[in-house]
């Protein structure tokens, strides 16, 4: 829902009619002490500027919100503006004359425009001496009152704002008046930006600021270059400047200032301003249209060179971030134009290379600069802009860009060095993150680059780090080493290297790096893993590198890196590991017994293990699970005995949790798609058992001893079913010995304590085996268990288990779409199902509405071929209808319609006769389902679902535009893209 729902407008206050909203109520003498009672009292501002009651705070913040939209607030609010009041209260005044103004112009009678226009003029003079924030209020209400009224009411709003604050009869000085008018005029283009007018509106006064943009730049250009212009007059004109070249003013009418913007940089006091009002001006989507201007631009940008050499040598971070922008802002949004006039391609080349130097300026990013990172699209929008061109001109700029992107790769992995050891370790735990993300910034980059310099690159880049290995004359830096590796590991973890000539190389080099730091052996294992795909094909090279990535699994500093690139060998190379296997298993069981990695890592390490097992024989892989897994078993048979408490618990969790990862990845199977289904089969293993199910088979009864301790406990069971579903999901069609026990445990489960993934695991039950007649009756049995048992929980009353009801919602549309034959069953109460569906729709938890929406969409295209179902729509479809009318008529968020449109549409598509009948009567009562539609609006919106049984899409924009008319959102701004 929009945020802006939920403020209080005019319904709010009228659904209040006791509260006197009159300005004693609204503030009180701040000397007087605090009143502890209720907002809906006087004194509501005393209350919120200085209750220290953060609960008294809140009612009167809620009672003044309501106060600013009361009818009465045309008359308090000009009270509040007195002289005598303090400038807290003025404020509040001046806002509510805003939200007056800018919600309601509707209650505003014509006749009284000009009066209103004269009263702001008024106080804005009487301001401009006197507080900032209220003046800008009074300003922003002024703007607000001017859009609304041009160009029919006011046709030179502008023009009249300029003339009246340049009179000389007006008793506030000159320089107050000159301040208040830039004030004015800057927020006029900021209100337009976040006004609410319709969009019909919106364009005309558009093109109404844009010919009043004729009595603007004139002023700020003269109050700009004028010697005598204070400080703080020039720099609000570079603001209002800012402000109004957003309104997409063309460039060129904009180059005086520019330029004026440009001569501002050298004065410390208007730089920032002076950048912002720059890069506004050249960001224009409409700028690039104007390429003379883009042209004379270019020279500008170059004459801050000395400036940013200057404040990089002084560490001026401030200075050098400012010319950076610019530059970035003229390249990144028009190079593609500039490019274009190839007889001007050298000062391009110059910007470019002026680009280059803030990519690589001098420091460690984020502690010593922040710049470099600015540039980093620029690179991807230049080499898009090349690439795009015709073969002939794409080949001469390849010749020139090709030593350019080259040089880029160089600053880029100098960039990505990590500091001396000592530095780094000055560097907050937050420098570092900023860093970690930097460089993965520089990955991304290296990776794209690569479509501009292809093979080349890598090449280029083995030919370094083969120098500086072999170099005998002076010592390597880990970090030159390390940033060489990066880079290759950024073009291989996403770039097919399969082909390349120089891996073989890069394989051969990598056991001659010294590895003395954490940074760098980290790199070295990702690098690795990077390469995995190319071992797979190069199995001979596997034993080159697997001997380091073992010995790293060892270092619980490089937990994340080698159990990772482990997990990818094993992945990758599984049918060339058989003569390692023996190797890896040990290494693995050994880090597991002493626990050097966190639980994520052990996770991960068990799904390298279980890909590692995939490839070997049957008896083999029984063996090595009988010593990888025999410790826990152990573990958890001592566990069940125990008396459960949350240590143990954590223990049990973690161990469940090592087999069902280690089950989600050990498949002997191999799969093949069935040519006469989207689902996949698998080929029987023909070495006998699946040994999973074996290993299952073997600890069942210890998981239902764990569980009968446990059964209270949501996150044991759910490490528990978390076991068969990997399982059944690896295994598919071979889980199916297991399924009669499993169905039996699942009962006995659900009918203890019901939750939500026992539900989930009978979903994938139904989904897989419900349609073999061999597993038909468990999996009937369990089905009609589980849905007798959440009937009653719905009873009961099922809101405090809202995933229940989400899993239960699912598992009857999986139900309905692999087996329908389910709902046949006469123990199967339909009728309740199908109303506790309903109540189900008026959940305010979003994912059991959608899923009970699911349900629905499923069930209905089945009224003609299960004879239940059609029955129960009969006879209570209209309830659904009601529920779901209700839903769009504002008591579901908006974020939910397409959910209930799908089921207007299968309503209409399956059960056309009834949902005539019903729809009209359910539109019937006045108000329903809401107060604001007229009965017209309510039988066109019938008649239009009613006709539309093809094309869903239309019937979503039907129950969108419906729902906003029941809001009252209709043609408001803020719901043009919804």
């Amino acid at each position: 829902m929009d945020r802006r729902e939920e403020q209080p407008g005019a319904a709010g206050a009228a659904a209040a009619p006791a509260v006197d909203f009159t300005v004693e109520n609204v503030e009180k003498d701040p000397e007087w002490p605090a009143p502890a009672q209720s907002c809906a009292v006087p004194q509501a501002l005393h209350q919120l500027y200085y209750d220290p009651n953060i609960e008294n705070k809140n009612l009167a913040q809620k009672w003044l919100m309501q106060a600013q939209v009361s009818p009465q607030a045309w008359h308090f609010s000009w009270q509040l503006l007195q002289p005598d009041k303090v400038p807290e209260i003025q404020y509040f005044g001046a806002s509510a004359l805003h939200i007056k103004i800018s919600r309601y112009w509707s209650d505003i009678p014509t006749d009284q425009y000009e009066s209103l226009k004269a009263q702001l003029f008024t106080q804005i003079t009487r301001f401009a001496s006197g507080s900032k924030i209220v003046l800008t209020r009074l300003c922003v209400a002024l703007a607000s009152l001017a859009l609304s009224m041009m160009p029919d009411a006011w046709p030179c709003a502008v023009a009249d704002m300029v003339r009246l604050f340049q009179a000389e009869d007006s008793p506030v000085d000159g320089q107050g008046r000159c301040l208040a008018l830039l004030e004015l005029l800057t927020v006029l283009p900021e209100e337009f930006q976040t006004s609410r007018l319709p969009q019909y509106r919106k364009g005309l006064v558009r093109a109404s600021l844009a010919v009043e943009c004729g009595a603007v730049f004139p002023l700020l250009e003269q109050l700009l270059q004028q010697p005598s212009s204070p400080s703080c007059v020039r720099q609000k004109v570079l603001k209002c400047f800012s402000s109004w070249v957003q309104l997409e003013v063309p460039l060129q009418d904009c180059e005086a200032l520019i330029q004026a913007a440009f001569a501002a940089l050298q004065d410390s006091e208007l730089f920032d301003s002076s950048v912002e009002a720059i890069v506004n001006a050249i960001s224009q989507p409409d700028a690039q249209r104007y390429v003379n201007t883009l042209l004379k631009l270019i020279p500008l940008v170059l004459g801050l060179q000395e400036q940013l050499r200057q404040a990089v040598q002084n560490g001026d971070m401030e200075t050098s971030h400012g010319i950076c922008r610019i530059a970035v802002a003229l390249g990144e949004n028009h190079s593609r134009a500039l490019l274009d006039q190839v007889e001007h391609w050298q000062s391009f080349l110059a910007l470019v290379n002026m680009i280059m130097f803030c990519t690589g300026i001098p420091g460690h990013y984020p502690v010593n600069e922040t710049t470099s990172s600015l540039t980093l699209t620029f690179w991807y929008t230049l080499q898009d802009d090349i690439l795009s061109f015709e073969a002939e001109k794409q080949a001469v700029y390849q010749q020139v860009y090709r030593p350019v992107y080259f040089q880029l790769v160089d600053v880029l992995l100098h960039k990505a060095q990590f500091p001396s050891d000592e530095e780094y370790g000055f560097w907050s735990s937050d420098e570092k993150e900023q860093f970690r993300i930097y460089r993965v910034d520089i990955s991304d980059t290296l990776m794209y680059v690569y479509e501009m310099l292809g093979a080349e690159l890598l090449s280029n880049l083995y030919d370094k780090l083969g120098r500086l290995l072999t170099s005998s004359e002076e010592p390597y830096s880990w970090q030159h080493t390390e940033a060489l590796l990066y880079g290759f590991q950024s073009i291989a973890e996403t770039i097919d290297v399969n082909y390349s000539d120089v891996v073989p190389g890069l394989i051969g080099l990598i056991p001659r790096i010294s590895i003395s730091n954490v940074q760098l052996a980290d790199t070295v294992m990702f690098t690795i893993g990077a390469l995995s795909e190319w071992l797979a094909d190069h199995p001979v090279m596997i034993n080159s590198v697997l001997p380091l990535v073992l010995h790293a699994l060892g270092n619980p500093e490089l937990s994340v890196s080698s159990v990772s690139t482990l997990k990818k060998i094993c992945r990758e190379c599984k049918y060339d590991l058989p003569p390692y296997a023996a190797n890896i298993v040990a290494v693995s069981q050994d880090v597991l017994m002493k626990q050097i990695h966190k639980t994520s890592q052990c996770m991960w390490l068990m799904q390298a293990l279980g890909f590692l097992l995939s490839a070997l024989q049957v008896e083999e892989i029984l063996k090595n699970l009988h010593s990888l897994i025999s410790p826990y078993i152990q573990q958890l048979e001592k566990l069940a005995e125990e008396i459960p408490n949350p240590s143990n618990k954590l223990a049990i969790v973690h161990i469940l949790g090592l087999l069902s990862n280690l089950f989600t990845t050990l498949d002997v199977s191999h799969h093949e798609d069935d040519h006469e289904g989207s689902e996949l089969r698998k080929l029987p293993v023909p070495q006998g058992p699946n040994p999973v199910v074996v290993v299952l088979q073997q600890v069942f009864q210890l998981i239902q001893k764990v569980l009968s301790k446990w059964l209270n406990d949501a996150q044991v069971v759910e490490a528990v079913c978390a076991i068969f579903e990997k399982s059944v999901k690896t295994l598919l069609d071979d889980f199916a010995p297991m399924v009669p026990q499993l169905c039996e445990m699942l009962g006995r489960m659900y009918s203890t304590i019901p939750q939500a993934s026992a539900l989930d695991l009978t979903r994938q039950l139904v989904h897989i085996f419900a349609h073999e007649p061999a597993h038909f009756p468990p999996i009937e049995a369990l089905f009609l268990l589980v849905t007798s048992v959440t009937l009653t929980l719905f009873q009961q009353g099922p809101r405090d288990h809202p995933d229940i009801v989400d899993s239960f919602m699912q598992l009857l549309a999986q139900a309905l779409k692999r087996k329908p034959d389910l709902f046949l069953c006469e123990r199967l109460d339909v009728k309740a199902v199908f109303q506790c569906a309903v109540l189900a729709l008026k959940f305010p938890e979003a994912p059991t509405v959608k899923a009970s929406c699911g349900f629905f969409t499923e069930l209905l295209p089945r009224c003609g071929e299960v004879e239940p179902v059609g029955k129960v729509v009969q006879e209570d479809g209209r309830m659904l209808l009601i529920a779901v009318l209700e839903a769009i008529g504002g008591q579901a968020s908006r974020s939910l319609m397409d959910c209930f449109a799908d089921i207007l549409f299968a309503l209409n598509k399956h059960c056309f006769s009834l949902l005539s009948m019903w729809i009209k009567e359910a539109l019937q009562p006045p108000g329903f389902p809401s107060a604001r539609l007229s009965p017209e609006q309510k039988d066109t919106f019938s008649q239009q679902i009613l006709r539309e049984r093809v094309n869903k899409r239309r019937v979503k924009e039907m129950v969108k535009e419906f729902t906003l008319l029941c809001r009252g959102l209709h043609g408001t701004d803020y719901t043009a893209d919804y």
